[in-house]
């Protein structure tokens, strides 16, 4: 089986939640896209640079098979507007595929709603907000709800992608 991944952010990202599942996933022999507005090198908050390889109009769900949602509130804000990329998730949570989901990462599962009657970890300052989604807001390093792991902060990176990859690998042996 090929890995693909896509990691969907846009300008403002925060630079560790891209960047350590970037390579974290390169180095487990993934084909890793990063996916934003538009195909153009992006900065991440604290001034870290990748380049965009999707634009997320073209994003479609049978072309990857593991999602990487990380935070930066600045870049969230914009890309939470993007309808296609709401359509897409809503689409690969339908299709029960792996949502890996960091810090502010959770305003797409929200504005996805697909959050509800689950267990979501976020940034503390969005408890309400996944509260008031429905879901139970847990403050672990990591959740594993369904199809979607969670985690509140880059401080847990090693564990919450440790924990992706473990859920990623035993659903793909349960397909196969």
């Amino acid at each position: 089986m090929e890995k693909r991944a896509i990691i969907i952010t846009w300008e403002g990202y925060q630079d560790h939640e891209v960047l350590y599942p970037y390579y974290r996933l390169q180095e487990e022999g993934f084909i890793v896209y990063i996916a934003a507005e538009k195909i153009e090198e992006i900065h991440g908050i604290l001034g870290t640079k990748i380049k965009a390889t999707k634009s997320t109009s073209d994003i479609k769900t049978e072309d990857y098979n593991l999602l990487i949602i990380p935070g930066g509130v600045k870049a969230l804000e914009k890309v939470r507007q993007d309808q296609k990329v709401i359509e897409f998730i809503k689409k690969w949570d339908e299709e029960k595929k792996i949502i890996g989901s960091i810090c502010h990462g959770a305003q797409l599962l929200i504005s996805a709603k697909v959050v509800s009657s689950r267990k979501i970890s976020a940034y503390y300052s969005i408890k309400d907000d996944v509260e008031n989604a429905g879901a139970e807001y847990v403050d672990d390093p990591f959740v594993v709800s369904g199809n979607i792991i969670s985690s509140p902060h880059y401080k847990y990176l090693g564990q919450w992608m440790g924990e992706v990859l473990r859920v990623f690998y035993l659903h793909n042996d349960k397909k196969n």
